[in-house]
């Protein structure tokens, strides 16, 4: 049974000006780690095959430049990685990160939407998810934009394995209260939070401050932290 794809990589001619950037070109050229929407979608349901081993998967959605990335990826070897990220150069400049930290060979980045991960892969196939500063999107008038939907939080539920982990780090307190809330309906248990990760520590042992979280760190401003584990599903 062939699989439907609702993701797809937009073809030269669907851009105006498709030389204009760079990075577009670059990401299909670039190889290993980069993994194109097609070369993705030809993956589905073995993930296994793209890392050329089995062990336990774990996925940043949005990966930014990919310091995170490329750490974390460096701490546990002894894990698969698997970068989600939309924008062409963040996708490029996470490979880059990946390479030189010598993580290539277990660390994948392709360029797809987090919304559509369940056409690539199984339910129950990812040990732990990592969402760091996802867009804040503060504007009443926007807020269908921001990631937690419920939709979306109906797809991580499917896609984590029981015992799996999620965690959030986010400077707007609005999307840990949000996801906070949805997880209330659905098989999760809140395993610790942070109100303030500088000040009262990270909810996890292996932390890891980001270029990015350095920002707010330096200004005083807080940066919040959710950690859930999912539970089995009640049947």
């Amino acid at each position: 049974m062939s699989r439907e794809f609702r993701f797809r990589d937009r073809p030269d001619e669907e851009y105006r000006h498709p030389k204009l950037n760079p990075y577009l070109e670059l990401h299909r050229s670039y190889g290993l780690p980069v993994l194109t929407a097609l070369e993705a979608q030809s993956l589905a349901g073995k993930w296994d095959s793209a890392f050329g081993r089995t062990a336990p998967l774990h996925v940043e959605i949005g990966t930014g430049n990919g310091f995170f990335l490329a750490e974390m990826a460096r701490r546990h070897p002894q894990w698969n990685w698997l970068g989600v990220e939309i924008r062409y150069k963040r996708v490029v400049l996470t490979a880059k990160k990946l390479r030189t930290a010598g993580v290539a060979e277990h660390a994948r980045i392709i360029r797809y939407d987090a919304h559509c991960l369940g056409d690539l892969l199984e339910p129950g196939k990812i040990q732990g998810i990592y969402i760091n500063h996802p867009d804040p999107w503060p504007k009443d008038r926007h807020a269908r934009n921001r990631l937690f939907s419920e939709s979306f939080c109906d797809l991580v539920t499917r896609l984590v394995a029981p015992g799996g982990e999620l965690r959030l780090k986010t400077d707007f307190r609005e999307h840990l209260e949000t996801l906070t809330e949805r997880i209330q309906t659905r098989p999760w248990v809140a395993a610790g939070h942070s109100n303030d990760i500088a000040r009262e520590g990270a909810p996890w042992e292996d932390d890891f401050t980001t270029n990015y979280q350095g920002k707010f760190n330096r200004k005083g401003e807080p940066v919040y932290a959710l950690r859930l584990r999912r539970s089995p599903s009640v049947t």
